[in-house]
């Protein structure tokens, strides 16, 4: 069985039905009658989400979604700019689109955080920023008329109950913030977020609701940092309890948080963590393990800090999965400060590591840094976390062989196959008939980078 989880396929970005152990794609039927339009989506699981309700919206008013562009009216591309290689790929795509004259929507991060090269890019484009999604028919509608519109200056959008089309139908996406507290010198996202906004948590629960009512299993609560979240006190811990509340077998994955913010409600975190229906899967990205290179990086917490954070997890729940993130070569970072990060992972030994190489993003303070480090450089020392993490990811996984219990089917895998999760979020592929959304018992066989293997008891 080939490595199907490969640390950069396996994280919090991960977001389609079509999974890569999956050799089948869902699709949906064309209405001829009505204009077709095809939505493709970039980058994290908030995109995702907005992706599913601009699908939802668009039906809504009566237009048709397509599964080919070929097939295809008007397209509508969810952007992404986190990261250069990213960006690289979408305007690929985004020129293509142009050439060939169809009505084009640019939305997500890039319309609002690089307006100028969409523009530059895509002068027919019509563009809808993340705070203007209420804007998206309205653009589409406009795009068909041959009329160029940008929206990127809305005011936070609330997503909790919008009907949506789903990527993967037992999996809801719950977007519970827009933005962050944080001024991290490196990320361009906060361009495109702005200022943390925390969603109503009363929507949010009833949107978990309906979706568990419409045959969802899981729930994905996501932000750029879920610690932030505070609707008027309401913390992530509250918000937590009211969706383990919810009638139904269901289990919830906890997205990215910062270290910093995760501190400030660590006691009651640990505390929603102990629900069963909660993944015993923590996502903290750390960044770098030199406490002078997090400070560059204006990351708010210490190497120490970030250690005594996940050894209150592991002391709670000792088999907790822990991903964390890495960015290799910042400015400035010496040979000696890239060993600490080396150092640092070998005392965590993470279930995912997410590796970065350090890509200057326009606009941020990064970016005027001295001291940059040629390609060559980056390239090296991730190679180098790369090999060590994929090393420790067949110690960790190994040590789930001969463990026995319930998985819960969320995916179809290679061939006949099935993708399951069991309560630490580790990715079991068995060969079952057992349908999707079920629970079911299993023995881990075997382990690779990143997932195991088992068979049905």
């Amino acid at each position: 069985m080939r490595n199907i989880f490969h640390y950069n396929t396996f994280q919090e970005n991960h977001q389609k039905y079509s999974h890569p152990l999956s050799d089948t794609n869902k699709t949906l039927k064309r209405n001829t009658t009505m204009p077709g339009i095809y939505v493709e989506s970039y980058g994290c699981s908030a995109n995702t989400a907005d992706s599913e309700i601009a699908k939802g919206m668009l039906i809504q008013e009566g237009h048709t979604i397509v599964s080919s562009i070929d097939e295809a009216d008007v397209a509508v591309v969810f952007t992404c700019i986190v990261k250069t290689p990213t960006e690289r790929k979408i305007v690929k795509k985004l020129k293509a689109i142009e050439k060939t004259g169809m009505p084009l929507i640019v939305a997500g991060c890039m319309p609002k955080a690089l307006n100028g090269l969409v523009a530059e890019i895509t002068p027919d484009a019509c563009m809808v920023g993340p705070d203007d999604l209420n804007m998206l028919t309205k653009a589409v509608t406009e795009a068909l008329e041959g009329k160029r519109r940008v929206y990127v200056e809305g005011d936070h959008f609330n997503r909790g109950c919008q009907q949506r089309i789903r990527e993967n139908p037992l999996t809801h996406i719950a977007p519970i913030s827009s933005g962050c507290l944080g001024n991290c010198s490196y990320c361009i996202v906060k361009h495109a977020r702005g200022h943390l906004h925390s969603f109503p948590h009363n929507e949010i629960i009833e949107g978990a609701r309906q979706a568990l009512n419409g045959g969802c299993r899981e729930i994905w609560v996501t932000a750029e940092d879920t610690a932030a979240y505070d609707d008027h006190g309401v913390r992530l811990p509250e918000l937590l309890e009211g969706l383990c509340d919810l009638e139904g077998d269901c289990r919830i994955r906890v997205g990215m948080m910062t270290p910093n913010q995760a501190y400030t409600i660590l006691n009651d975190l640990l505390d929603a963590y102990d629900n069963e229906k909660v993944f015993k899967f923590l996502h903290v990205p750390v960044q770098s393990g030199n406490d002078e290179v997090l400070q560059r990086m204006n990351r708010r917490y210490t190497v120490q800090e970030f250690l005594d954070l996940a050894k209150a997890f592991r002391e709670r729940f000792p088999r907790i999965g822990i991903s964390t993130d890495i960015i290799c070569g910042f400015p400035g970072e010496t040979g000696e400060q890239f060993n600490d990060s080396l150092d640092l992972i070998r005392t965590l030994r993470p279930d995912v590591l997410n590796i970065s190489r350090f890509w200057e993003r326009p606009g941020t303070e990064a970016a005027r840094m001295s001291g940059k480090l040629h390609g060559r450089i980056t390239k090296e020392r991730s190679r180098k976390l790369t090999t060590l993490w994929k090393k420790l990811a067949l110690d960790v996984g190994s040590s789930w062989v001969g463990w026995e219990s319930e998985i819960l089917l969320d995916e179809l895998g290679k061939g006949s196959s099935k993708v399951g999760r069991n309560y630490a979020y580790k990715p079991v592929a068995v060969e079952t008939d057992r349908g999707l959304g079920e629970f079911v018992k299993v023995k881990v066989t075997g382990s690779g980078v990143g997932f195991l293997t088992g068979t049905v008891v």
